[in-house]
């Protein structure tokens, strides 16, 4: 069928494969749910076996079919054997989503050269480590969606002690747009979703009424246009962009998901 006459088989995911790291966290089970909600076939992969348990019995409930791994990607053999499994479970891989990562705030003169260097390692080493063993399978493929995780910080600094974790998504920024010019004649596009402040347990503080947070929640509202914070299903329709054919045409690209907030 022709596309112009049905331009939502574009976003079509059913049956594809996906493996997703740090699916314990919060950007991993928004991920984990909305491509299960999308009929794909999952590899859930997580630190925390209790809370990927969880999120894997979520998904099985809502029919997806799910392969829970409970490893860290933190090195060369792990992420090509995550890669295997996936493969072997499924027999393809078609989406990668690295929603693994980290982040430690501290002055920079009260961080330890090694905090400094875990930030680096979990958000941009592990990050090239997963989208390499990806690499290789989607270009035998001939198809293949990476799709990493940066952050507003990876454009925007911050005064609170953010100097590990703005330069660990703004080497995501660039490793996206250098893996998308790479990898682009093998069929593979690799594109970041760069959220800023959204709905999950580590920012349900900045969403509670007292005035404390209602006097913090109203700063950084300030320099949201949309005037509210994320919510995960903000998150959904560009996942569901990067992830799906609709961005065969599409790479190297950091998604916005800020309500406007980078725009001013």
């Amino acid at each position: 069928m022709n596309v112009m006459q049905n331009p939502l088989s574009m976003f079509d995911v059913r049956d594809n494969v996906a493996l997703i790291t740090g699916a314990s966290g919060a950007f991993g089970m928004v991920a984990a749910r909305i491509l299960a909600g999308a009929g794909a076939k999952l590899v859930l992969v997580a630190g925390n076996q209790n809370a990927l348990d969880e999120i894997a019995k979520e998904c099985r409930s809502i029919g997806a079919e799910v392969t829970a791994i409970n490893t860290r990607p933190t090195d060369e053999a792990i992420c090509a054997d995550l890669v295997a499994q996936a493969v072997t479970a499924y027999g393809r891989l078609d989406i990668l989503v690295v929603a693994s990562g980290m982040n430690k705030v501290a002055l920079v003169n009260d961080m330890a050269p090694e905090t400094f260097n875990a930030v680096m390692d979990a958000n941009v080493n592990q990050s090239w480590l997963l989208a390499r063993a990806a690499a290789a399978q989607m270009k035998a493929q001939g198809y293949g969606k990476i799709v990493l995780v940066s952050s507003a910080r990876g454009l925007l600094g911050h005064p609170a002690g953010y100097t590990a974790y703005c330069a660990s998504k703004a080497a995501v920024d660039g490793m996206t747009k250098a893996l998308g010019c790479e990898l682009g004649a093998d069929g593979i596009t690799v594109n970041a979703i760069a959220p800023t402040v959204f709905r999950s347990p580590l920012t349900a503080w900045m969403f509670e009424d007292n005035p404390e947070a209602a006097k913090i929640r109203a700063g950084f509202l300030a320099r949201v246009p949309k005037g509210r914070l994320g919510e995960p299903e903000d998150l959904a329709g560009p996942l569901m962009f990067l992830a799906s054919k609709a961005s065969d045409f599409y790479t190297g690209h950091i998604l916005y998901a800020d309500g406007g907030y980078t725009a001013g």
